[in-house]
């Protein structure tokens, strides 16, 4: 990889839309912490990602790359902070193509690779554990409006349309991340980054955030994939409830000590057998979120019952949702009942899951 000290402008960020909470909120019901540990899994380090792309410019300093190991040419880079350098990596600078000519590399990865050449030319960073944010991001509904839309607007080569939540929902069975690592590496027709070279692991996530949640819904009558039922989806009285249901664990190994989802509902509880109920509501027909009820959800099973708390109205990535931390250490398989009332409501809605660990 090769760096400048300039870096291009994006547009400001700002953050994502209420409505775009859908997407975040049904991969938070469905993803599981054994996919995110393979995910983790397949993240290199810093010096394996050097040793496969980046040492044959830097390790000789090709075409004028900063050689690893030149600690004033590093120490001139270092000075741009980590944020900087991963900007113009990103990006592509002078003859160095965005990621480093590999699409594939994650942002977390390019962290790694900079901090390892970094370190190795004198320097004393840490190598990151979970990836940045650069300072400035490109919105989804930017992105998508100027590359994405040109297939899903309008369903070229079977991409799904913009807005058409029963073709999205299928697809987002494995959570959000494995769709964002689908468009990183390129899906069928699809190439690789959706033929953007420089967009980051976070404007694709946000693409597809708008995509599924912000688009115009395809008009009556269209063609659309037929989606498969949903047993973590229930429609009551108008309201779509939506479950997620993370481990503590794996809250505990994506964000870390100091954040506010590290620190909801009083703090990651300790032991084992610990698990974040999450639940989304959205109002069925417009689709818009709902921030404005009371929440309380049991988690039971046969032999041991269960408990009943309050779900707080909690953010995370960047969405509201309700949730609270539960045990759920048996193998037996659990009841989770959601009961919601909202303002002025006659009565309270229910809706019932099946969870098992």
């Amino acid at each position: 990889m090769r760096h400048s000290s300039s870096a291009g402008s994006r547009p400001p960020s700002v953050p994502v839309p209420r409505q775009a909470i859908a997407a975040i909120a049904l991969a938070l019901a469905i993803v599981s912490a054994s996919q995110r540990a393979e995910a983790q899994a397949r993240e290199r380090s810093g010096k394996e990602v050097v040793d496969s792309v980046c040492a044959a410019c830097h390790q000789t300093g090709v075409k004028g790359a900063p050689r690893i190991g030149d600690a004033k040419a590093w120490a001139r880079l270092a000075d741009r902070g980590l944020t900087g350098l991963t900007e113009s990596a990103l990006k592509g600078v002078r003859n160095m193509p965005a990621h480093g000519g590999d699409l594939r590399l994650s942002d977390i990865e390019i962290e790694r690779a900079i901090t390892y050449m970094v370190n190795q030319s004198g320097g004393r960073w840490v190598e990151p554990t979970g990836g940045l944010t650069p300072a400035v991001e490109r919105r989804g509904e930017q992105i998508v409006k100027a590359q994405c839309a040109k297939c899903h607007q309008t369903g070229v080569s079977g991409a799904p349309r913009i807005g058409d939540r029963d073709a999205w929902i299928p697809r987002l069975k494995r959570g959000i991340e494995y769709l964002v690592r689908s468009a990183i590496n390129g899906h069928g027709p699809m190439p690789a980054r959706g033929g953007l070279a420089d967009l980051t692991d976070s404007e694709i996530r946000g693409a597809i955030v708008y995509m599924f949640s912000k688009g115009d819904a395809p008009a009556k009558g269209s063609a659309a994939p037929p989606a498969a039922p949903d047993r973590n989806r229930k429609v009551v009285d108008g309201t779509e409830v939506y479950l997620g249901v993370l481990s503590a664990e794996s809250i505990r190994a994506q964000y870390s000590k100091g954040s506010a989802e590290h620190a909801m509902h009083g703090g990651i509880p300790s032991g084992k057998g610990y698990y974040h109920v999450n639940i989304s509501l959205f109002d069925s027909k417009t689709h818009a979120a709902i921030t404005d009820a009371q929440v309380e959800a049991s988690a039971t099973e046969p032999v041991y019952g269960g408990q009943t708390k309050k779900l707080e109205l909690v953010t995370l990535n960047n969405t509201q949702s309700y949730g609270n931390y539960f045990r759920m250490s048996s193998d037996d398989p659990y009841k989770v009942t959601v009961r919601i009332r909202r303002p002025g409501a006659p009565r309270a809605i229910e809706a019932t899951f099946d969870f098992k660990r």
